[in-house]
């Protein structure tokens, strides 16, 4: 990370609040992206990036936040604020395309009430790299399209479910834990695991090989998947049409 820019990652659940100081120019944001986009990869309710402390060199800088947020609101759908921006800097947010795509309010804590109510549903589940894994996301899936009243989802959602956790018992034999959000048109669901080894579905070419198929199949009945890493490991996720 660059040492002109300090990210400071809190923790204050169900809001993840990343408090940056420093030096914000189009050399620092790199090291801002980077931090951001893990953030986003654990999945939080909901993402607040404090600018009380941050010095803006390059008005163009800020646009690394438009880009977060764009990011944000396909996948993981994450809400993003920006707050407490300095007088110079919130006249330049209000100049640029990122005020039009990233809330900005005064202070942390509207910022973090913002991003409480437009977080999208979620529920989540620790599960051990067990046999049993495979059937309690099965249930996590029946459970969770019945709150959220999208039936039709529960047969395609618990396969594709299914086939990510086998896939952490079968090759990454690490605890995970398993995240479902709903904000239409999508239903998301997510595998975070310890293993940094890269999910690959096969192709034709090697359909012979120990693993990737039950990829190919998560791949053929979801709208979008990938597998971004996070910390020591990685999560991966598929995205179903929820409409």
């Amino acid at each position: 990370m660059s040492t002109r820019i300090r990210c400071e990652v809190r923790d204050e659940s169900p809001v993840t609040v990343v408090r940056l100081s420093g030096a914000l120019d189009l050399g620092t944001t790199r090291a801002v992206h980077e931090v951001l986009d893990r953030c986003l990869a654990a999945q939080p309710d909901a993402l607040v990036v404090d600018l009380e402390d941050v010095d803006v060199v390059e008005p163009l800088a800020l646009s690394v936040f438009a880009a977060a947020c764009r990011r944000a609101d396909d996948w993981p759908a994450v809400p993003l604020v920006l707050s407490a921006p300095p007088r110079d800097v919130a006249a330049w947010l209000n100049e640029t395309t990122a005020c039009r795509v990233v809330p900005v309010r005064r202070d942390c804590a509207e910022a973090a009430a913002l991003a409480g109510t437009t977080a999208a549903p979620r529920m989540r589940a620790r599960l051990e790299p067990v046999a049993g894994a495979c059937r309690r996301a099965r249930e996590l899936v029946t459970e969770a399209c019945g709150r959220w009243n999208v039936p039709e989802l529960i047969g395609p959602a618990s396969l594709v479910l299914s086939e990510l956790v086998g896939n952490v018992v079968r090759h990454a034999g690490t605890p995970m834990q398993v995240t479902l959000t709903l904000r239409r048109p999508y239903l998301r669901v997510a595998v975070m695991d310890g293993s940094p080894a890269d999910a690959r579905a096969a192709t034709g070419r090697d359909l012979s090989a120990e693993g990737g198929r039950g990829l190919m199949l998560v791949r053929e009945l979801t709208q979008r998947w990938g597998s971004t890493p996070v910390g020591a490991g990685k999560v991966v996720w598929a995205m179903l049409p929820a409409n």
